[in-house]
């Protein structure tokens, strides 16, 4: 039976594993993953590449940019250094050695043919710029029109089933192997203003929380830590629903981020992961005072998503090609955003930023009442 231990204590009855045990246990589950994924993304690749072979000089302006994009070699070097703080976190005790909970070897074949069974598709929309097929008289009104597209040129958008069982194969493949030792970049700032304190009695709410992933790694990290999870999109709640389902002291709740249902100050933090490069401008900074109207006095706000150009110069050019390939209306804007001004005039305060791969982690705190930080 577990033992139910304040946020950030270690169980002082078990000894801690040797760094070389914990090393090793921590490959032998990553690099397998990573290498299943990292082969996806090639095939992927590789198909991209023979559809247009057969069809022919594409009509569609071509992907192109004067910005340096890293080599392989860099891309490899910088997914290495991610899997070092990955582990080094572990080693530190922050999270345990990470389960990625990806299933039997039956559902992630399944997951994987539903991804390539929509690559045509996928194809067909970045030819002739289709993007807004989830808008039909059946969804139109029922989300924000912003939402109602075909974002990554998928298949049902963010709207059904097939697609709530793609996404985790298709950031995986996208990001070769990482995204989750990437949501788990977020722990560490979190970690800071739960330790020492009785998770119990702690809240995290995680704002656009997708399938549950970044709620998955968290609940590792607290199993007893109060979570609630908000999505619009009843399918994806539905597939988090299913994944988190080994978990309690936690609530999935269909909903907006322009209009969160919580009341004022009620929650110590609060955490969004690759959503702000998907809204518009507008709606980010109505999301950010939602944050700021949520989050206790001394609360913390972690925002994973994108690098921003400049953060890495190097892969500016990574950067620009990806609304190129991919359908995201919003991220070239995104890149050029001011969050630290954002987050000022919405009275949050910026903590710093940490870059993970080709994302990266921004950190803010909402002042006490007495301005103390």
């Amino acid at each position: 039976m577990n033992q139910v231990h304040a946020a950030g204590e270690r169980d002082m009855d078990r000894p801690a594993p040797s760094n070389l045990s914990t090393s090793t246990v921590y490959l032998t589950r990553q690099l397998p993953r990573i290498t299943w994924y990292a082969g996806q993304h090639a095939a992927m690749n590789w198909l991209a590449r023979r559809a247009q072979q057969e069809n022919g000089e594409s009509q569609r302006h071509r992907p192109r940019t004067t910005a340096p994009i890293p080599d392989r070699g860099r891309l490899y070097e910088d997914m290495a250094a991610l899997l070092r703080q990955d582990l080094a976190n572990v080693e530190a005790g922050i999270y345990p050695l990470p389960a990625d909970h990806d299933g039997s070897w039956a559902a992630k074949l399944y997951r994987s043919y539903l991804f390539f069974q929509d690559l045509p598709a996928i194809h067909r929309r970045r030819e002739t710029g289709a993007h807004s097929e989830v808008l039909t008289e059946e969804t139109r009104g029922k989300r924000p029109r912003y939402y109602l597209q075909n974002f990554h040129f998928q298949t049902g958008g963010w709207m059904t089933d097939d697609s709530a069982q793609r996404y985790d194969t298709q950031v995986e493949v996208l990001f070769n192997g990482t995204a989750n030792a990437i949501r788990r970049q977020a722990l560490p700032p979190l970690h800071e203003v739960f330790a020492g304190r009785d998770q119990r009695q702690l809240s995290l709410l995680d704002v656009g929380c997708g399938t549950g992933r970044f709620l998955d790694c968290a609940k590792q990290a607290w199993p007893r830590l109060p979570c609630i999870g908000i999505d619009m999109s009843e399918a994806y709640i539905r597939e988090a629903r299913r994944h988190l389902r080994q978990w309690g002291w936690l609530k999935l709740v269909v909903a907006n981020g322009e209009a969160i249902p919580v009341p004022n100050s009620s929650q110590d933090a609060v955490a969004s992961v690759f959503v702000f490069h998907e809204l518009p401008p507008k709606v980010r900074r109505v999301v950010f005072r939602e944050f700021a109207r949520v989050l206790k006095p001394g609360g913390r706000l972690v925002i994973v998503d994108s690098l921003q150009r400049g953060d890495r110069p190097d892969y500016d050019g990574l950067l620009e090609l990806f609304p190129q390939n991919f359908h995201e209306p919003y991220y070239a804007g995104y890149l050029e955003e001011d969050f630290r001004e954002i987050a000022r005039e919405c009275g949050l305060s910026h903590a710093r930023d940490v870059t993970a791969f080709v994302s990266k982690v921004m950190v803010f705190d909402k002042p006490h009442e007495d301005g103390v930080q």
